[in-house]
């Protein structure tokens, strides 16, 4: 039994950085930051707000779930409103569209209507917990230190995406042919002869409950500042 006066068994702490470049399965969740602006599509309370530069932004935490650095957490911001030009928000849309092709194995090419609906989510709420492949990077804080990012979804276009993820690859298929294939489990017998990584095994994180309407699938440009950034 571990003694709560004695640590010498405690394992040493580590500080390496995750070397830039690695790809590995990765865990998303959301910390609330309490913002809402109906006129944005934001509901739930899932943005936050800078109150140094005024830009909006989801709070994500990632977890490793395979390979060398399972278990390693990694803390990101994605870009949703910049009051110096629309990049900020650019930036964060192009990141979710590629963790939700990761994620649901959607070819990025692919624009087929499946494809489209794949691409939609109710509310932010539903990125939280999702699972897809990421290439980790290294950058420079604040403070002038290196730290581990995730910045790239890997999507299903990657030679390792099907490997790592554990899913079969849909890359070279014909929009009819994906559409033919997905939407109906496999029986049980044939789901029991597929392999998939460990951590695909594991109960997924519990579910936190969203609220709100589902935003259109286009939304006019924003040319004045929404009310939290008056």
């Amino acid at each position: 039994m571990t003694m709560w006066n004695d640590f010498n068994d405690a394992e040493p702490q580590s500080f390496d950085l995750i070397p830039k470049g690695t790809i590995a399965p990765v865990r998303m969740t959301l910390k609330p930051g309490g913002v809402d602006d109906e006129g944005m599509g934001w509901t739930g309370g899932w943005a936050s707000v800078s109150q140094e530069t005024g830009s909006a932004y989801l709070a994500a935490e990632f977890v490793v779930l395979a390979g060398d650095y399972a278990k390693r957490k990694l803390w990101t911001n994605i870009g949703l409103y910049s009051p110096n030009g629309p990049t900020w928000a650019q930036m964060g849309r192009s990141f979710i569209r590629a963790a939700l092709n990761s994620a649901r194995n959607v070819h990025p090419q692919d624009m087929s209507p499946q494809a489209a609906a794949e691409r939609h989510i109710a509310s932010f709420g539903d990125l939280d917990g999702i699972e897809f492949l990421a290439r980790i990077d290294v950058e420079v804080d604040g403070r002038g230190n290196q730290k581990n990012v995730v910045k790239v979804a890997v999507e299903p276009d990657h030679p390792d995406h099907a490997r790592l993820m554990g899913v079969a690859s849909r890359l070279g298929q014909s929009p009819a042919a994906q559409m033919a294939t997905t939407p109906a489990p496999p029986p049980a017998s044939a789901a029991s002869t597929q392999t998939a990584p460990a951590w695909r095994t594991a109960p997924p994180a519990p579910a936190r409950p969203t609220s709100g309407p589902q935003p259109a699938a286009t939304r006019a440009p924003v040319t004045a500042k929404p009310s939290w950034a008056q």
